[in-house]
């Protein structure tokens, strides 16, 4: 019998046998498969299956139902495929025994280009913080002037009204 197994570290291991038509699967208690976790939308997809396929069908999630990194509305799922919902992969597994030996394909992922030593020491990477690629400019002393000249105020009507009390009760 086919099942859905999780590959996301953490959900390790869980599994869920396709037995009936229809299955959903969310984050929500009420899923036939529940999957506990915030990237996965309440009611995400639904497998349904018919004439002996597997069909996958987004439920209008969020973070959008993917098979092998490619983004559906619906589609079949095959033995060996990559369901991800959210940042959750999970693996459609035919139930015979070469299926279950079957590990994770090890994927590579290409990661953007960021800024490099000599670009952040020289400031000459393009497209910066201001058109004149000045970087961060200092803050203006200004606030700081206001603060302080509201702390003197304060503290003058302070020692006003204490030469005020002690002059009159004094008396």
């Amino acid at each position: 019998m086919a099942k859905l197994v999780v590959l996301t570290e953490g959900l390790t291991g869980r599994s869920h046998e396709l037995s009936a038509d229809r299955t959903t699967i969310g984050r929500a208690e009420d899923n036939t498969f529940q999957v506990p976790d915030p990237s996965v939308s309440s009611h995400h997809c639904e497998v349904l299956l018919s004439s002996g396929e597997l069909r996958v069908k987004d439920l209008n999630s969020t973070n959008g139902t993917y098979i092998n990194e490619e983004q559906i509305t619906e589609a079949v799922l095959k033995p060996g495929q990559v369901l991800r919902l959210g940042r959750i992969e999970i693996r459609l597994e035919d139930g015979t025994a070469g299926a279950a030996a079957q590990k994770p394909a090890d994927r590579t992922i290409v990661m953007p280009r960021g800024v490099s030593l000599n670009e952040l020491e020289h400031g000459t990477r393009a497209g910066g913080f201001d058109a004149a690629g000045k970087g961060f400019e200092r803050k203006s002393d200004q606030t700081d002037r206001y603060f302080r000249i509201g702390v003197i105020v304060v503290m003058v009507v302070i020692l006003g009204v204490l030469i005020y009390i002690f002059t009159t009760v004094g008396k």
